[in-house]
């Protein structure tokens, strides 16, 4: 055996006939997720909007799936596609940790998210099926390692994100203001509280709401805040919505 969950799948498990379709189909829609280094660790970041053309489908989707105790990642794009990567993520790395006695590394986690993405080519081609997600883990093995950001393309290439990443139909605003904050702002996300961070997270979407339909925002008057989880050596751990109304509240006096 040699810890290779993935191998004992069907070939190709998401992958589904037909034929392809145009390249404005594959334009993404009805989800803005984004991720970025502060000082205590990676935040990564979501809203609630789910939309099924014209219409919102939901407005609690959650975006921000853990994969294992130092790995997680944001979806943007088909959800059913999505969520099964997620799941078969988590077994996987799970499945490799019990048979090898050891957790897998970081570069094969990235790699096998990379696989999943190339075996759902053609539903990404069709159009139906299409997910360019964030990733965002820490290697457990080398105690001076810092967690990292990887964004994917819908077809499997994968890059390192310096600072920040943003994915969905709201991601233009998000990748603007990040760079402009990064390039000139005081404090630098990068060099932020968790505290300032979380404010952050919050007044990104806001933004990206008030120039993208499918992007669900942020109502502190109705308690409605983003999905928030913070990655660094401790783990991951989600920010609760009573951080949320003290960190806003603080901020905003």
């Amino acid at each position: 055996m040699n810890g290779d969950f993935l191998a004992l799948l069907p070939k190709n498990p998401l992958q589904q006939p037909g034929t392809a379709v145009n390249r404005e189909d594959l334009v993404l829609h009805a989800t803005t997720v984004f991720a970025f280094h502060c000082s205590a660790g990676v935040i990564m970041a979501g809203d609630h909007r789910a939309t099924a053309g014209n219409n919102i489908f939901s407005d609690r989707a959650e975006k921000i799936l853990e994969l294992d105790a130092h790995s997680m990642m944001a979806i943007a794009g088909s959800p059913a596609v999505a969520f099964e990567m997620a799941r078969t993520l988590q077994t996987t790395f799970e499945f490799y940790r019990r048979s090898q006695l050891q957790p897998m590394s970081l570069d094969a986690k990235i790699r096998a998210l990379s696989k999943l993405l190339r075996d759902n080519l053609s539903a990404t081609l069709q159009g139906f099926g299409v997910v360019a997600p964030l990733f965002a883990g820490l290697e457990t093995e080398d105690p001076a390692a810092k967690p990292i950001i990887q964004f994917y393309d819908p077809l499997g290439a994968q890059f390192e994100a310096v600072n920040y990443a943003a994915s969905g139909s709201g991601s233009p605003s998000i990748r603007s203001a990040l760079h402009y904050l990064e390039k000139w702002g005081s404090p630098r996300p990068r060099e932020m509280s968790l505290e300032q961070a979380v404010v952050l997270a919050n007044r990104l979407l806001m933004t990206a709401a008030e120039f993208d339909a499918a992007t669900g925002g942020v109502h502190p008057d109705r308690r409605l805040y983003a999905t928030i989880k913070l990655l660094n050596r401790d783990g991951i751990r989600g920010i609760t919505l009573e951080e949320h109304e003290t960190f806003w509240q603080k901020a905003e006096s």
